[in-house]
């Protein structure tokens, strides 16, 4: 069965990417525009151009994205959010979920990329984790967008989660920004991304469902600089516990 699909797989892949490039090269000219309208205009206008790539993108190539709420989310307020990560599709999964002003932090790797490089390194705040200054800037990038009432968005697992428990250890960096800059943390949950396109292989990519799952905010008054532990923790078990509860499709002991 798996020969006799594999033509339909090739053409599908062929298709998705063609879409994929078309979409960016329309894009580009209002990254463009956006690069001259300042940080923080021009910042928001280059995010809804990438909503507008990813939304069509997905409509496009057949995959049917929705948002659940388990509590109502407020689009007004700036979060910290943070999410799992276990795709490539990942990226196009943040802007069909998010809609609302946003920064994401992103690896600096992903800007070498031709055309989606330049879309890229406009659209998202980028950090070599390599370099300990890189980092350092990384912060205080993040930490001006939230002063301007902007959201950020991080994945605090840092890379894929190539495991079978439903996340890998989170890095401090999301909940140091979040006490620091006393902004709560939204977690999201995205379900589908493993199932749309293994992070193993781009010939996995395929149409279906992606879901989002809003979680309740996590309130960060009262805890200091020295509580980073505790409030990681905090995410890390409630993440945890949800991606269980949704069955999600990676963990293998639910």
């Amino acid at each position: 069965m798996k020969v006799l699909l594999f033509p339909f797989r090739v053409f599908y892949l062929i298709y998705a990417l063609l879409t994929f490039l078309l979409l960016m090269l329309l894009v580009v000219p209002f990254v463009l525009v956006g690069s001259l309208m300042g940080k923080i205009h021009g910042g928001n206008f280059i995010y809804k151009a990438c909503m507008f790539w990813g939304i069509s993108w997905f409509y496009l190539i057949g995959i049917r994205h929705k948002n659940y709420y388990e509590v109502p989310h407020h689009k007004k307020t700036h979060y910290i959010f943070v999410g799992n990560h276990i795709s490539y599709i990942d990226a196009a999964i943040i802007v069909n979920t998010i809609h609302q002003p946003t920064r994401v932090l992103g690896k600096i790797e992903m800007a070498k990329l031709p055309i989606f490089g330049y879309i890229y390194r406009n659209a998202i705040v980028t950090v070599d984790r390599s370099s300990s200054e890189n980092r350092a800037k990384s912060v205080r990038i993040l930490k001006s967008v939230v002063s301007k009432d902007i959201s950020i968005f991080i994945f605090p697992e840092g890379t894929f989660n190539m495991g079978e428990t439903a996340l890998k250890d989170f890095y401090d960096g999301a909940f140091r920004i979040a006490i620091e800059t006393q902004t709560p943390i939204k977690p999201i949950l995205f379900l589908d991304g493993l199932n749309r396109m293994h992070y193993k292989s781009i010939f996995s990519l395929c149409p279906g469902n992606s879901r989002s799952i809003f979680l309740d905010e996590i309130s960060v008054a009262g805890y200091t600089p020295n509580d980073v532990d505790q409030l990681k923790k905090k995410v890390y078990d409630i993440m945890e516990e949800k991606l269980i509860k949704y069955k999600a499709s990676w963990i293998k002991k639910l």
